[in-house]
């Protein structure tokens, strides 16, 4: 499904955004408007979680996606920080917030560190997409690319098909990035060994998607900066990046994207 953006079919959005009529409802226009969606159930440990939250906050102030933003089209985005677990339980923690610069960007980066760690039951990778294709519908922004990336430790085992999810989200022009952690495996039968295969074939999706797998803490804070970058430029970096980056085209999944529900099933029978 991936494949990256031409130069040129950006320029042609861009020139589309700064042609529309202006109205009562007009949305400013940004390079991207992204939604980053983070895994806080429980399979998700505490020391996982202020992983995540640090390398997301220590990204958002790097030089390398300061520079990536500086370079971009128009020179901003729009972008804000949910975490999901549940089907019904997703909550905002940073609202949508335009960054512009340094001081924008460290003015987000600050409130995603200091909001209070939780943790949820369940885990629906459907909720989070369909939650984060809302907000991108009802936000006060227009952009060049819409992305929702998400990150997490588990299966779907709640909700509607991820896979079915993921193509009804594609259709309304959002892009899906994935970030599957494999840091750890708890010994909960959710820990499935292939988790970047199925994040690859079920849940990401769009052009130039793409999907990073993080096998080691050390790899962590990078791989955050690495994919932010990449969502920015809407391009496969130049340097070498911690886990793989993949860019998937299968026609078939190579692992059931239901095996989180029929996982669930066989054991708790409901």
């Amino acid at each position: 499904m991936g494949c990256v953006l031409p130069h040129r079919l950006a320029v042609a959005a861009m020139a589309v955004l700064l042609s529309a009529p202006a109205g009562a409802d007009e949305r400013m226009a940004v390079d991207l408007e992204l939604v980053l969606a983070v895994d806080v159930s429980y399979s998700m440990d505490v020391e996982e979680q202020a992983l995540q939250r640090q390398g997301y906050a220590e990204a958002l102030v790097s030089p390398e996606f300061l520079d990536a933003l500086r370079l971009g089209l128009i020179g901003r985005i729009a972008v804000t920080y949910v975490e999901w677990a549940g089907a019904g339980d997703q909550q905002v923690v940073v609202d949508w917030q335009l960054i512009d610069g340094p001081d924008s960007a460290r003015a987000f980066s600050q409130k995603v560190a200091a909001a209070p760690l939780r943790r949820i039951y369940r885990t629906s990778i459907s909720g989070a997409l369909l939650y984060g294709a809302d907000l991108i519908d009802a936000n006060a922004y227009e952009g060049i690319r819409k992305v929702i990336d998400v990150s997490g430790d588990g299966v779907n085992n709640q909700g509607p098909r991820v896979d079915a999810t993921r193509d009804a989200v594609l259709k309304r022009g959002i892009i899906i990035n994935g970030l599957p952690l494999l840091l750890k495996r708890s010994g909960s039968p959710f820990d499935i060994p292939d988790l970047d295969i199925y994040y690859e074939d079920c849940v990401i999706g769009g052009p130039g998607s793409f999907v990073i797998a993080v096998e080691e803490k050390a790899h962590f804070a990078r791989a955050i900066r690495t994919k932010l970058v990449m969502e920015l430029a809407g391009t496969p970096p130049t340097q070498p990046t911690p886990g793989r980056v993949v860019r998937t085209a299968r026609e078939a999944p190579r692992i059931s994207c239901t095996i989180g529900e029929k996982i669930w099933m066989e054991r708790w029978g409901n």
